[in-house]
Parts: structure tokens; sequence; C-alpha cells
């Protein structure tokens, strides 16, 4: 793992725009995300940057922003970016804690094709409905298809489909030479059968195809399945990151999306 400022300083802002909250805002160098309070990401404040204003006076004016909106206050910390320095340390005094440990991977976009995996640019029924049936509630699906539904193009909706049902998905935001993996989800009945495999390799060479030169994605540290197939794969650990709230209900992520 990098300890360098300068990867997550150039893929953080990257990956914000891969994956569009509903609503945002800005203090200085600290992005502010709001959604419907399900995907981390989107929930969350991102100190990248100096606020601009005394750290007491920042993180309360982060708490407004949240409160203003009927959410609790989230950030979204590398600690090895994070500005200014001394903000876990503060927001631990304030009684907040870290959570939901979450790794950066990146590696190539040496993807291979297969005729089994088709790539769109549009948000088809087919990929909807197994984003839906493998999520967290449809709440939290509810939100993360929204989000999907306004990734910017390039983008691509990948599906593998089995006797003409879709079994696996997953999407692909291209941002100049970076591609962002998003989304993977495989039907329950289907898992462990090599089709993820066969989605992530669609998605590359989808990106690839649109000018990106690397790839990223993220995956909580506690998805052993999900880290051996990206490993396999050719990514590796660029940084961690972490959430801190005050409670333990506060969203969270789930693998690659």
């Amino acid at each position: 793992m990098t300890s360098s400022r300068h990867v997550p300083r150039e893929l953080e802002p990257i990956a914000a725009r891969g994956w569009p909250a509903a609503r945002s805002g800005r203090l200085g160098g600290w992005l502010l995300f709001a959604s419907d309070g399900h995907s981390g990401r989107i929930n969350a404040c991102w100190p990248i940057g100096e606020p601009g204003l005394p750290l007491d006076e920042a993180v309360a004016w982060a708490e407004a922003w949240y409160v203003r909106r009927g959410l609790p206050t989230l950030f979204k910390i590398v600690e090895a970016a994070c500005d200014p320095a001394e903000l876990p340390q503060f927001l631990t005094a304030r009684g907040y804690r870290p959570h939901t440990e979450t790794l950066l991977m990146t590696g190539g976009v040496n993807g291979v094709e297969s005729g089994v995996v088709s790539v769109s640019d549009r948000l088809e029924a087919q990929f909807a409905d197994v984003f839906a049936a493998t999520g967290a509630g449809q709440g939290d699906s509810a939100e993360r298809l929204a989000a999907l539904a306004r990734m910017p193009t390039p983008r691509g909706f990948a599906r593998l489909d089995i006797d003409g049902a879709t079994a696996a998905i997953g999407a692909c935001a291209v941002d100049g030479e970076w591609a962002g993996v998003f989304a993977m989800r495989t039907d329950p009945r289907r898992r462990r059968s090599g089709l993820a495999r066969g989605v992530l390799g669609g998605l590359l060479a989808f990106a690839q195809r649109s000018g990106a030169r690397h790839a990223y994605l993220q995956v909580e540290a506690t998805n052993i399945a999900a880290l051996a197939l990206y490993r396999q794969a050719g990514f590796e650990e660029a940084y961690r990151y972490r959430y801190w709230s005050r409670s333990r209900g506060a969203p969270h992520t789930v693998s690659a999306g």
C-alpha cells in the first residue's frame, strides 16, 4: 500500500465523478455529497483539500450541511491524503469512530471480450432487475441505480446472459485515462461460476476501446471473494479509506458500488 499523497489526490476526484451523488456541496477542498443515505460514497464528506476554515469551524459547517439534508454526518477519509492531517484525531475527540475499511485498487485495462457479455451505454431493465435483486433493500438499490443512471459518458453497463436470463452485471465509467468499475453483481443462483470474471473482462475491454489506460475499483476489506477476483485480474491496492461517523448505523458501502 502506498503512503504517497499523490495517488489519492489524483484518483479521489475521478472516483467522485464516476459515482455521482444526487446533491453536492463544497467547502474549500472538502467535497460534500448527499443522496438518500445508503451508499457511503455519495452520502459523505471527502476531505481531500484544505477547507479554508479552522478545523472546528469546518467540521461544524459540514455537520450543519448534513443536518439540513436530514442525514447523519459521515466523513470518507484517506488518512494518507487527509486535509488537514489532524482531522481523524479531531473527529475522535468529537465522538466519531472509523469503520468500513475499503480498498481502492488499480489495474490495467487489458480485458478479454467475450461473446456472452454485452455492453451498452443504457441502463437496461435486465441490468436493473439483477442489481435490485442482489441489493440490501429497496431504498438502497434505488439510490444506487439512480447513481448509475447519472454516470457520465463514456459509460458501459455489462450483462452476461445465460439461457435468456441476465446472470451477472457490472458497470464502468471512463474519465480520461481512468475507468472506474462499479456495480459488480451476480445472481445468487449463479455465483462461483466465473461469471464475474467474464463481466470484468468485458468492462475492461470496453474501457480500453473508450481510451482508458488504467482502471480503479473500490471493495470492502472484508470481501474476500471479490478481493481474490480482482487480484487475479491484476488489480493491486493503491490505498485504503475508512468512514467516520458517530453512529455505526451510518451509510456503508457495498463491494465496488
